[in-house]
């Protein structure tokens, strides 16, 4: 499980109008605590009007640059990303946990390949620590980026982007699409199917691309994902990470159990237990208890609170994470399972 600990922000740098990039110092004592893959994200943690609030922020910098760095985008009505954007100075100290997630690119400086990417907006953040690592660390492979956004005063990185472009020309192809403004650098509109016809059927056919990565809205996700599996593209080829929590249908609200179960929780090498609702989530029961169980975005987009079922059996109201495989040997999301046994044992342990 993730530990959290006080890092001072090294500096603070606006990307965009209504985003940062926030850089962290890390002591000696704790760098192989930080080290992570191009994709990951931290949780950063603080108090905010006398409320805890955790939020998730990918890493923007490369695997092996001893840099790490994050992008934050405030969103409208948002408290730590607006904090984060108008608060947050230079010397001030915060509570970051180790790197996770399962969104990953792993490099090999033997391969010879051609890796594409999907973003929209702030999606790109994940994406630039995927392209960087790429780019740097296998000098015979290649990288194209297909980027979203309302404009190119709105797109995150740009200046990053650019210099990947200076410093890779001939390796890296970034394609910027712009819903708002016309430009002769960029297409106009959305990442949608007809894009991705242009992407694979036309500007790179006949070209081999080994894997895909998406990062954005739930709808650009789906639409990339199922045109790409349109084209011959396998399941296994396309990795992708939400960066807002889809809804959930009444439906689904309605199919949850509504009665208690009796639940044993394990965390941290400390066994509890505890009763609850089957309306509740177990994370949701778990906090409520004073349970220092792990969470981050309790929306289902993240991979902070992950357990195994090892007696009794739950459901998920959503699962945008766990592929089934892994939902079938016991894993599940804690902040969207609701037992379904009249106990249970949840294990944050064994993951």
């Amino acid at each position: 499980m993730a530990q959290f600990h006080d890092l001072t922000i090294k500096g603070i740098s606006q990307v965009t109008d209504q985003s940062v990039a926030i850089s962290f110092d890390i002591p000696s004592e704790l760098k192989s605590h930080f080290v992570f893959k191009a994709g990951q994200y931290l949780t950063l943690k603080a108090t905010i009007n006398g409320d805890s609030i955790r939020r998730d922020y990918s890493i923007c910098s490369s695997a092996n640059s001893g840099s790490l760095t994050v992008g934050i985008k405030a969103v409208e009505g948002g408290t730590f990303s607006v904090h984060a954007n108008k608060i947050l100075k230079e010397g001030d100290t915060i509570s970051v946990a180790e790197p996770q997630g399962r969104f990953v690119f792993e490099s090999n400086s033997e391969k010879t390949r051609t890796i594409a990417a999907f973003a929209a907006g702030s999606g790109i953040t994940p994406i630039l620590s995927i392209a960087k690592t790429l780019l740097e660390e296998e000098p015979f492979s290649n990288f194209i980026l297909v980027y979203g956004n309302k404009s190119a005063s709105d797109s995150m990185f740009k200046n990053d982007l650019d210099a990947l472009s200076s410093n890779y020309g001939n390796r890296f192809h970034i394609h910027n699409i712009y819903s708002q403004i016309r430009a002769n650098e960029a297409l106009f509109g959305r990442i949608d199917k007809s894009i991705v016809n242009l992407i694979v059927k036309n500007k790179y056919q006949g070209i081999t691309i080994e894997n895909f990565y998406l990062c954005g809205p739930e709808a650009m996700i789906h639409t990339v994902k199922d045109t790409l599996i349109e084209n011959g593209i396998k399941e296994q080829q396309i990795f992708f990470e939400l960066f807002t929590a889809p809804a959930v249908s009444e439906n689904e609200e309605v199919m949850l159990a509504d009665g208690n179960s009796k639940v044993k929780v394990i965390v941290d090498d400390e066994e509890f237990d505890l009763e609850m609702s089957q309306k509740q989530s177990i994370l949701e029961a778990a906090l409520k208890a004073d349970i220092d169980a792990p969470y981050s975005c309790q929306g289902g987009i993240c991979s902070s609170c992950i357990a195994r079922v090892s007696e009794g059996t739950a459901k998920m109201t959503q699962n945008n994470i766990l592929t089934d495989n892994e939902v079938a040997e016991g894993l599940i999301l804690t902040c969207q399972a609701h037992p379904t046994s009249a106990s249970i044992v949840v294990d944050y342990d064994d993951v």
